[in-house]
């Protein structure tokens, strides 16, 4: 290696939220890599245990975690991990936020109800997020103050609308964030 070639800082970034927000989605549609996926069909054995309403039409769930890279340019790369949505598997969200720079919490507008626990998840934690209102077919539309209202958020926690299936959608939905973390910085 060159004496004056720089390593790319690495910044890790969780997208989370409650089961069938689009997380899966958004890491698929801004990855630059085939994302990695630990999904698995939803069967009768999730009937009792995983709340699936208002997600009938969903087969598939992740049951550990979904992995993307985006490269922002020469001197940074986002590592996306996306985190289970289901109840049963929140044990690993612990060790997915570890080292996490920030976190998406990507919340269903016709479930906004879901997504309290996400929410408190990190704040408790005093992770750095921003809420992004994933824009479903037939969805209910709110504005973000509406959304910012409902969710009982810190002034200053950004929440903005998103179609996860869309890449500039997503890009914009990182620069968020980015860009409120950037603001959270003390200045030396």
């Amino acid at each position: 290696m060159n004496a004056t070639a720089q390593l790319a800082t690495s910044v890790k970034l969780l997208v989370a939220g409650g089961f069938g927000v689009g997380k899966t989605t958004m890491i698929a549609a801004i990855s630059e890599v085939a994302p990695l996926r630990t999904e698995e069909i939803v069967t009768e054995l999730s009937v009792g245990i995983d709340d699936l309403s208002g997600v009938g039409e969903k087969t598939t769930t992740t049951v550990a975690l979904d992995f993307g890279r985006l490269t922002i340019d020469d001197s940074m790369v986002l590592y996306l991990f996306g985190t289970p949505g289901q109840d049963r598997f929140w044990f690993l969200w612990d060790e997915l936020a570890r080292g996490a720079l920030g976190a998406v919490v990507i919340v269903d507008p016709r479930r906004l109800s879901s997504s309290f626990a996400s929410i408190d998840f990190f704040e408790r934690r005093g992770v750095t997020f921003c809420v992004a209102v994933n824009q479903f077919d037939g969805a209910p539309r709110y504005t973000a103050e509406e959304v910012r209202d409902a969710l009982d958020l810190d002034r200053d926690v950004p929440a903005v609308m998103g179609d996860m299936r869309d890449r500039e959608s997503c890009k914009q939905i990182l620069i968020t964030l980015i860009e409120y973390l950037v603001a959270r910085v003390p200045v030396f």
